[in-house]
């Protein structure tokens, strides 16, 4: 009588890290807790923000790289939304500038001081508003200055421009299903998306067109994600039908799909 294997041996399981000295990390932070799936924090060369727990809205720490150790509950933090935030996202062109989005529908576009915050900041640059269900992703375009992608519940990507407020582009027909990550490539002439329903497709924005699909890039249920490289390869991470984990490349130019 043989017995199928459910725990699978790591190779790792012998390779133990160094943790750092409690000066030199950031303690006492109360991040959120809310059940969607996101890394809750985001950094730049001069600030570290972490989606906080927040009472009658939704909360963000930013804190200067240099502000390390036990962290007052008291820290000012950008409270403008008015549902828990759910991403964020610093612009790669200005290190004093980050976006939000919001389970309130809402995106909003912040300008942090130079010095870091002395006060609760509660009044957004800028307030886009075009999602009919909460957004959950936001990414700015790579090169374009005051472009920023977001990406709603209701299976919409918007393209914004942030210096006008105004809609670039609308794409509203091509997931059929909740988005689970969207990556652009590295000039921002295309973008990757990752769906619940098992597809990874390039987008070009611009054309509203789609440009490459991979159904069933992994089978499993889990949420994947999809990210461009450099070199114009797409890089996924999810599960098997048995849910295990999985690591693939994708090569789009040749419609090459290399499963790890």
């Amino acid at each position: 009588m043989s017995f199928r294997k459910v725990v699978r041996q790591s190779k790792f399981r012998h390779v133990f890290g160094q943790p750092v000295k409690n000066d030199q990390c950031y303690e006492d932070i109360r991040v959120s807790r809310v059940t969607w799936d996101s890394t809750f924090c985001a950094v730049n060369p001069k600030f570290l923000a972490v989606i906080v727990e927040a009472s009658g809205g939704g909360a963000f720490l930013v804190l200067p790289l240099s502000k390390t150790g036990r962290i007052d509950k008291a820290y000012p933090t950008v409270c403008g939304h008015t549902g828990p935030v759910l991403d964020i996202d610093w612009c790669p062109h200005n290190d004093e500038v980050i976006a939000s989005g919001s389970e309130d529908c809402t995106v909003m576009v912040w300008q942090i001081p130079e010095n870091g915050l002395t006060s609760p900041l509660t009044e957004p640059v800028v307030v886009l508003e075009g999602h009919t269900k909460r957004v959950g992703i936001i990414a700015w375009h790579p090169t374009a200055r005051n472009v920023l992608l977001s990406a709603g519940c209701d299976n919409v990507v918007l393209i914004w421009n942030v210096g006008t407020a105004e809609e670039l582009y609308r794409l509203d027909s091509l997931h059929p299903d909740l988005i689970y990550n969207v990556s652009w490539n590295r000039n921002g002439s295309l973008f990757c998306s990752a769906c619940k329903d098992k597809s990874v497709r390039i987008i070009d924005p611009r054309r509203g067109t789609l440009m490459a699909e991979r159904e069933k890039a992994h089978e499993g249920a889990r949420p994947m994600r999809a990210i461009f490289l450099a070199d114009g390869k797409v890089f996924t991470t999810g599960f098997s039908r048995m849910s295990e984990r999985q690591l693939a490349l994708w090569d789009p130019r040749v419609r090459r799909f290399c499963l790890a």
